[in-house]
C-alpha cells in the first residue's frame, strides 16, 4: 500500500498535513483526555421528578458549580448534558426550556456531589456544587434554548470559562398540560487547572 494516507485521504474534504505511521499516528485528543488521566475532571448531577395532577404543572433542576475566589484554580466547561423524562397516558402539551447562567443565586441550594472521573484518584474538586428545584435568580443568562422530551448534550471542550470567584448555572424547565410525572436531570463535566 506505498503512497497511500490510510488516515487522511488527500481527496477528502479536510486534508490534514501530518504524518501519520503506527509508531506514531498523528492523532488529536481533547483537553478532557489529559485532565482525566491526571485526576483533575469532575461531573456533577442533579435531578427533580413530580408526580403532576390532573391540570400538570412543571418540574425545574437548577445546578450550579461556583469558584470560590480563593481557590486558585480555573473551572473549564467539558459538557452539558440532561434530559427530560415524561410518563403520562394521555396526549398533552409538552414544553422544556434549557438555560445557562453566568453568577446568580439559588433559592434553597442543597449540596450537589462531585465525582472525579478518575475513579483512582484522590484528588478533591475545589469549586462547590450546589442544586435546587427553582431557577437561578439574578446572573446573566448567556444560553437559552427549547429543548424536546429526552436527552441532550452540549459538547464545550473548555470553551466556557469559569475563573475564580464566578459561578455557572444550568437550569431546566419542563412543563405538562395533562396529569403525568414528569422528571429534570442536569450533568455538568469539568476540568480544573
Amino acid at each position: 500500500m506505498p503512497n497511500h494516507s490510510v488516515f487522511n485521504p488527500q481527496n477528502q474534504p479536510v486534508f490534514t498535513l501530518i504524518t501519520n505511521a503506527y509508531s506514531s499516528p498523528g492523532t488529536v485528543a481533547p483537553p478532557e483526555t489529559s485532565a482525566g488521566s491526571n485526576g483533575s475532571m469532575y461531573i456533577s448531577t442533579a435531578s427533580n421528578s413530580s408526580s403532576l395532577g390532573l391540570l400538570g404543572g412543571s418540574v425545574t433542576i437548577t445546578l450550579q458549580i461556583s469558584n470560590p475566589g480563593s481557590s486558585g484554580k480555573t473551572l473549564y466547561v467539558s459538557r452539558i448534558a440532561g434530559g427530560t423524562g415524561i410518563s403520562l397516558n394521555l396526549l398533552s402539551s409538552f414544553s422544556a426550556n434549557f438555560t445557562l447562567i453566568k453568577g446568580g443565586t439559588l433559592t434553597s441550594p442543597t449540596s450537589a456531589s462531585k465525582l472525579n472521573t478518575n475513579f483512582s484518584s484522590a484528588n478533591v474538586s475545589v469549586m462547590t456544587a450546589n442544586s435546587s428545584t427553582s431557577a437561578v435568580s439574578g446572573g446573566t443568562a448567556f444560553f437559552a434554548l427549547p429543548v424536546n422530551a429526552g436527552q441532550f448534550a452540549l459538547e464545550q471542550t473548555g470553551s466556557i470559562v469559569v475563573p475564580a470567584g464566578q459561578s455557572i448555572a444550568a437550569t431546566l424547565s419542563a412543563s405538562l398540560s395533562v396529569a403525568g410525572v414528569l422528571s429534570t436531570t442536569l450533568n455538568i463535566a469539568w476540568w480544573e487547572a
